[in-house]
């Protein structure tokens, strides 16, 4: 498997699968941006997949002593890259859904009590999806070891309460809606997202 050595190769695996997109976006945060990273389109790609969770599965491992039970993810976002990284970690990946606004397990998804979790997402802004699923996590019965995402956009300023490992960091500027710049505010508005506009 090839090793990405650095940010800048991690990001050109985004411009390559058209990821990085550029327009006025509404997170799932509900914050505004100029920019938005579609994961979706980076691991369509098997091989891509393989290529940056292999390289994650490699930084958890350097950065994190405890053996990981378990891979859990908030879907949607997360979805794909926990089952990834299951896959790299030779462990189970399960996820939470969100069912009338607060994320819950289905399909018969369980956590063994004291199993040690591995969170892992696909993008973080805020944390608030990662906090979400860490508090459901534990109050399912498992042991957060750790947060891992492909790309963490909040430049490292998201607290999720336990150590997140990312791929890289990015520092994209995100705006509440009663706050946008004018360029911005006079592009038409896109929720690529996961979660509608409110």
């Amino acid at each position: 498997m090839d090793s990405l050595v650095n940010e800048q190769q991690i990001l050109n695996e985004f411009r390559d699968a058209k990821a990085l997109l550029e327009g006025h976006f509404v997170l799932s945060s509900g914050l505004h941006s100029g920019a938005y990273l579609q994961c979706a389109r980076v691991m369509m790609d098997a091989g891509r997949a393989e290529r940056l969770c292999g390289n994650l599965r490699d930084k958890v491992r350097q950065l994190i002593d405890a053996p990981i039970d378990l891979v859990v993810s908030p879907a949607m976002g997360g979805v794909i890259v926990g089952y990834e990284m299951g896959r790299q970690l030779s462990v189970p990946a399960i996820f939470f859904e969100r069912v009338d606004g607060k994320l819950v397990l289905r399909r018969g998804f369980e956590i063994p009590e004291g199993a040690n979790c591995l969170m892992v997402e696909d993008i973080v802004t805020t944390g608030l999806s990662s906090r979400e699923c860490i508090e459901g996590i534990q109050n399912n019965g498992g042991v957060v070891a750790a947060a891992a995402c492909l790309i963490d956009r909040s430049g490292g300023a998201a607290d999720v309460g336990v150590p997140l490992i990312s791929l890289a960091q990015l520092d994209i500027q995100t705006y509440e809606s009663d706050n946008l710049p004018p360029e911005l505010a006079a592009l038409p508005v896109e929720k690529p997202g996961s979660r509608g506009l409110k």
